[in-house]
């Protein structure tokens, strides 16, 4: 279900808003397929998929949402040549060799419009889960950056809502010490923070212009030459890791969590039949539940939420490091 995952903390006075209210709200900005001369559209879909109806499911007290974004690309390659060939029009016809500026920006809006019909169109879509319980909001994104989009969507479907709606009033979390520094910490200890354990997959690269980098893919960590790189001045900005023996996952050194995947463990018998056919509500279920509980944990290995002076206090609060 989530790939990755980049936290957000919500406000402690968030009270999601009526389910009726929140459907009409995301209505009002369903996704609609790009038009033949648009170069992007994204919008609200059914988070259950196609045989969904409804744009907003709460399962327990977890909100879910699903953000759709297709857009038509233009290879670029296409759209110089085609500009140079009306800037070489427009030199011959009039005899100027200096094109304006202004002059190329339009004929290269007008290229776009021309191609874009012609053009393929992509598809893709995030997950959003919001639980005002533990005053969290994950984006299934690798990046904060690639988080926005959705974040921003959600912010302005509660500002629409009569009266303002709710504040969401998010902020990343960060945490005492920075992933790099913990994550160099376990590689030249030999030793993983409490319920983890390290993989075989690995990146350290060095802070410069050059930034050299060095790469264990599905090799052994516990060997002198990764502490070796390390002394020497590599950072590490990834490493590989099992929570709990139930899911594993990639730490980035700013505190992405990519490539999550729940376990066997943690699916044996949720594929019996039942009451949700569709498997979304049995999905969110475990999904939401392996994560709540992983969470304090990395916050833990972490060294606690910056701001608060014991680590464990914050990592028993509902609260979550800075991961995108």
């Amino acid at each position: 279900m989530f790939k990755s995952a980049c936290f957000f903390r919500i406000s402690d006075d968030f009270e999601l808003p009526p389910l009726q209210l929140l459907e009409e709200g995301l209505q009002k900005t369903a996704f609609v397929p790009c038009g033949a001369t648009d170069p992007e559209s994204s919008g609200w879909v059914p988070p259950r998929g196609n045989k969904g109806v409804a744009l907003a499911e709460i399962v327990g007290s977890h909100l879910m949402l699903k953000l759709c974004t297709e857009r038509r690309a233009v290879p670029a390659s296409a759209v110089k040549s085609a500009v140079d060939e009306k800037i070489e029009k427009w030199k011959t016809e009039t005899g100027n060799e200096r094109v304006p500026a202004k002059l190329k920006k339009e004929f290269k809006e007008d290229v776009l419009q021309e191609l874009l019909p012609r053009a393929f169109s992509k598809r893709g879509t995030v997950l959003l889960w919001l639980d005002p319980v533990n005053r969290l909001l994950v984006v299934d994104a690798g990046s904060l950056a690639g988080a926005d989009r959705v974040v921003t969507a959600l912010i302005e479907v509660l500002v629409d809502l009569p009266g303002g709606g709710p504040d969401l009033g998010l902020k990343p979390i960060q945490t005492q010490t920075s992933p790099a520094v913990s994550m160099a910490h376990w590689l030249t200890t030999r030793e993983a923070p409490w319920r983890f354990t390290v993989d075989r997959d690995c990146e350290l690269k060095m802070p410069d212009e050059q930034k050299s980098s060095v790469r264990y893919s599905r090799h052994t960590l516990e060997i002198d030459e990764v502490a070796q790189h390390i002394v020497a001045g590599k950072v590490p900005t990834q490493l590989a890791m099992t929570w709990n023996e139930r899911v594993s996952f990639v730490l980035g050194d700013a505190g992405q969590v990519r490539k999550i995947k729940l376990l066997d463990v943690v699916m044996e018998g949720t594929d019996a039949p039942g009451k949700d056919e569709d498997g979304f509500d049995g999905n969110v279920a475990i999904l939401t539940g392996e994560l709540s509980a992983l969470i304090p944990d990395l916050l833990l290995a972490l060294g606690g939420e910056l701001g608060v002076e014991d680590p464990a206090e914050a990592a028993n609060a509902p609260q979550v490091a800075q991961v995108a």
